[in-house]
């Protein structure tokens, strides 16, 4: 009992060596269950590849279908999608939480928004802005750009109103107190809002990029289907979710590095 407390104790801090350890478990767990179920033929092997030939098809799609090209292309529109929506989410989400008469005027406008599903929108940015990467592009902003507002708003409406009263005690003006109190306060939640919403941002990739997209991630997925090589789309599952993780590592390895008195 004495082990099993101290391996299982509460808000207990996890080493880096233990972290990587029950990761690396974890995903060997599940892919040997995968690989397992495909040898005793418990799921059909051709809708179903293993884990094997899920991986050896990597060797296919680099060597043979320039799928370093596609990656290329897909990360161009993720990263640049999202800078576009944090251009606009960052400073009007902070505006709405520090000013209610914002709040009053921009809210019902984004929470309607917010409700709209952004693929509705894929007719309207076909005939609006054609087949290309602006298509794509507005896609994915409107993915995530209602989101991230209502989160960085409601990250700002938590500041403590100690800080803005103690602020204009002091004699801090509107401009003074937004600046050097309520954006610097703002700027590590607004980093956990981006992480919380990138991520986001990546399960629209392949909706965007399905329509008439000659290059990307979702783009070989959908040559893969024509010709029924599923392991090669699920290889570019496996892509999207390795790469979204090495986005979120990154993030919270900056978080970390640029707040280090949170820690």
């Amino acid at each position: 009992m004495e082990y099993k407390a101290r391996l299982f104790e509460f808000n207990r801090p996890v080493s880096l060596a233990s972290s990587l350890v029950l990761a690396f478990s974890a995903w060997l767990i599940f892919f040997g269950i995968w690989e397992l179920a495909v040898f005793m033929e418990l799921t059909n092997a051709v809708l179903l590849p293993g884990p094997v030939k899920v991986i050896g098809s990597f060797a296919v799609l680099f060597g043979e279908k320039n799928y370093l090209y596609d990656i290329a292309m897909s990360l161009f529109r993720i990263v640049t999608s999202f800078l576009l929506a944090c251009t606009l989410a960052v400073p009007l989400g902070i505006l709405m939480g520090t000013f209610s008469r914002v709040e009053a005027f921009f809210n019902p406008l984004v929470s309607a928004f917010r409700y709209l599903p952004a693929p509705s929108f894929i007719p309207l940015l076909l005939m609006w802005l054609g087949a290309g990467e602006s298509q794509k592009l507005a896609l994915l902003f409107l993915g995530v750009v209602w989101f991230l507002i209502t989160l960085i708003m409601d990250y700002a409406k938590s500041l403590s109103a100690d800080f803005i009263n103690s602020a204009l005690t002091l004699g801090g003006n509107r401009r003074q107190i937004l600046w050097t109190i309520v954006v610097p306060a703002m700027l590590p939640n607004i980093m956990t809002a981006m992480r919380q919403m990138l991520a986001v941002s990546w399960t629209y990739l392949v909706i965007a990029e399905i329509i008439a997209a000659e290059s990307g991630i979702g783009a070989m997925m959908m040559r893969a289907k024509r010709f029924v090589h599923i392991d090669e789309i699920m290889a570019g599952i496996i892509t999207i979710g390795l790469l979204g993780l090495i986005f979120d590592i990154l993030l919270r390895r900056l978080r970390r590095l640029l707040f280090p008195y949170l820690y």
